[in-house]
């Protein structure tokens, strides 16, 4: 009885900043139990509200869903969040508590008066299991020592790195017969008794002695398909996995790709190709990425015009179709439709920001360094994809540039996550670095 008793105990989150400008709504992740901002955070998400990225985006969401769910109501008392949902309200102070942060660290900081508030709201509310929830490391190590229960945002992170979905498997000891009748028709049965739980769109090594094959696993057909080598735009595949990386980008059922691996193994380079192979199946390929600067302050502190600005963050892209080009003759036709199209813009290269809004219809919709999007922006972007769109996310899980975010709660970590196995979807871990082997060093050793 006591069990249960402890089971039903009530349960209040106090969520910081970096909760919000992580996912705007979040106060409705919590199921029954309630939740309170302190006014620090409704001060610092007012900071925020103006300009063109992601947190800007968060913040002034945020504030229309607090003003849309108070509906004239007073929100530092408590309003319900709606049916199955707890409650929700603003703390407009805090009252003195034992242990004080303010006290004990200083004043300068909004974080310690966050702490003071939920330091608070757990002494008025001795009965309830009172946990501060934040995105921020530092703040959560700050709580723990003021014996204060914290907590990272977890409804959007994945449990563990080091088993997400990688698109392959090598599968060995294959009969003989499979590797020659795959390699004489193209494709087999999935009768395969050493693939257990087969994924759609699963990338598979078959090794037969000395012999082997590509393959893919159809989950349309039950077929598992030989994967061809496939020569993009100039491009050959230097491995396996960019094999099922080509695979996977030229597949027109497949609508959605994620690549993942670390600088060096060719994502950028192959996403590209593969798009100028198809630009005749589009209306326009975009390039983009998020604009996270490495010292994390607004790029209006850069000198410059808008586009200038944007010019060292989209130097990489350039740089590949620059290389792409130099494989070509002075006068091959494909060079100067790369010229052609960039001059008309067929293809564009923009920061995520500016392309927020856009109709993405007939699109082959690149997206680089998307593990430094989140969750909410990576649906978002999904969510926007027309008829005959394709999009491809890519980065490198382990490089995050946000404060705010780590391996676990990116957006690229969900997608690969949440969205393996459906058939519009395939994924590729890249792990071969083809740039050189002093590249090579630096992502092993380094």
């Amino acid at each position: 009885m006591a069990k249960k008793a402890k089971e039903d105990q009530r349960k209040i989150f106090v969520l910081d900043t970096s909760v919000i400008l992580y996912d705007h709504r979040a106060v409705v992740s919590f199921d029954e139990h309630d939740v309170v901002i302190p006014i620090e955070v409704l001060e610092e998400v007012d900071n925020f509200k103006k300009g063109n990225d992601t947190v800007n985006f968060e913040a002034r969401s945020f504030i229309r869903f607090v003003d849309k769910l108070s509906n004239n109501k007073l929100i530092s008392r408590w309003i319900s969040l709606g049916k199955d949902l707890g409650r929700f309200k603003v703390a407009l102070f805090s009252k003195v508590v034992e242990l004080d942060a303010v006290e004990l660290m200083g004043n300068a900081k909004y974080d310690h008066r966050i702490l003071n508030c939920a330091l608070s709201i757990k002494e008025e509310n001795p009965e309830a299991k009172v946990t501060l929830i934040s995105q921020d490391i530092c703040l959560r190590l700050k709580a723990k020592a003021l014996n204060l229960k914290a907590a990272d945002f977890q409804t959007t992170s994945v449990q563990d790195v080091d088993t997400l979905f990688t698109g392959k498997r090598e599968i060995i000891d294959v009969a003989p017969s499979t590797i020659d009748r795959i390699y004489a028709k193209g494709k087999i049965g999935l009768r395969l008794s050493k693939v257990k739980e087969p994924i759609a769109n699963e990338y598979y090594l078959l090794k037969s002695g000395k012999q082997s094959a590509l393959s893919r696993y159809n989950s349309e057909t039950g077929y598992v398909e030989q994967v061809l080598e496939k020569r993009i735009f100039n491009i050959n595949a230097l491995n396996a996995e960019q094999s099922y990386a080509i695979n996977a980008l030229l597949n027109p059922d497949i609508k959605l790709v994620s690549l993942q691996g670390k600088a060096g193994t060719g994502k950028t380079l192959l996403a590209l190709a593969a798009a100028l192979e198809q630009r005749s199946n589009y209306r326009q390929i975009f390039v983009t990425r998020p604009v996270i600067p490495l010292t994390n302050q607004d790029i209006g502190f850069l000198p410059g015009d808008i586009e200038s600005k944007m010019d060292p963050f989209m130097q990489s892209i350039w740089d590949n179709l620059k290389f792409i080009k130099s494989l070509m003759g002075r006068h091959d036709k494909d060079r100067e439709r790369i010229d052609e199209m960039i001059e008309s813009e067929k293809i564009t290269v923009s920061p995520l920001a500016y392309i927020r809004g856009r109709s993405l219809q007939r699109i082959f919709f690149i997206v680089d360094e998307a593990q430094n999007l989140t969750p909410h922006e990576i649906k978002t972007i999904i969510s926007r994809a027309g008829d005959q769109t394709k999009i491809v996310f890519m980065g490198d899980i382990n490089q995050i540039d946000t404060p705010y975010m780590d391996a676990r709660t990116n957006g690229l970590s969900y997608l690969i996550d949440r969205v393996k196995g459906h058939k519009l979807f395939a994924h590729v871990t890249l792990e071969k670095g083809e740039r050189s082997e002093l590249a090579n060093v630096a992502n092993d050793y380094l």
